[in-house]
């Protein structure tokens, strides 16, 4: 089975169309979206009905949370906070119900079907599986460390986004490496964390919609780039009542 998976959308239609199109010259069997499909961005609803139709599993993000009402966000700063509140008022009944009830975390195993067991389990979560509902960060080697305390609970593969950078580790019981090639073999005697980049706001100086593939049977994952309409999804920001900034920082990629 060939997965598609991605995160961080944020509100940015012409990126996650993209990255749409950009599948469809690639042999997917299911989609999963890890989460922050809203915020910061000027298409939130546009987003949230494409990717419904699209993914076979969405993750709940923390911007996700925060929109639907399941998480304080007070302490968020100005323009992040007006974002959501934003979104909150613009979303229909329908995508509002639907982020209510997103997991927190969703594992299957190598056919695609949900599971609870098994070496080739695979594990989608918007941050850290140490704490789920917390969204911990994970984009170095000391954060992934952590994750040696949950060892025998980890799948083969966890994905995770949130960072919004391109980041893997190879876990053993003992220590952690980075892996720094776009393409590689999942080994057995590892456990792997997956940092999938953003599709809508990246953050790595590469101003591209990032989003990846993983085969199942091959056990090979892949991350892709694919170039989108930033002057337009940036022009849909500065026209809404939203922080400049959003629209600005995508054309640097940060």
């Amino acid at each position: 089975m060939r997965i598609g998976i991605f995160s961080d959308v944020h509100a940015n239609i012409e990126a996650m169309t993209a990255v749409a199109e950009a599948y469809k010259s690639e042999r997917i069997d299911m989609y999963v979206c890890i989460g922050d499909v809203v915020g910061y961005g000027a298409s939130p609803n546009e987003c949230c009905s494409l990717i419904r139709k699209l993914a076979a599993h969405t993750i709940l993000g923390n911007h996700d949370a925060a929109v639907a009402g399941r998480m304080d966000y007070s302490y968020y700063y100005d323009a992040a906070r007006q974002a959501l509140d934003l979104h909150s008022r613009q979303l229909t009944q329908e995508n509002m119900s639907w982020l209510r009830g997103l997991p927190y975390e969703v594992r299957v195993g190598a056919d695609g079907k949900v599971t609870t067991e098994g070496l080739n389990e695979v594990t989608f979560c918007h941050g850290s599986p140490i704490n789920l509902e917390e969204f911990e960060y994970i984009f170095s080697v000391e954060q992934a460390q952590r994750c040696i305390e949950i060892w025998d609970d980890l799948g083969a593969v966890t994905f995770i986004g949130h960072s919004h950078l391109c980041k893997s580790f190879a876990l053993t019981r003992e220590e952690v490496f980075e892996v720094v090639a776009t393409k590689f073999v999942i080994r057995p005697e590892h456990r792997y964390i997956i940092s999938v980049g953003s599709v809508g706001q990246p953050r790595d100086y590469d101003n591209r919609a990032s989003y990846t593939i993983y085969d199942t049977e091959e056990r090979v994952f892949e991350f892709k780039r694919v170039a989108y309409d930033i002057d337009s999804a940036a022009q849909k920001i500065f026209a809404a009542d939203l922080e400049r900034n959003f629209g600005n920082r995508l054309f640097l990629g940060v």
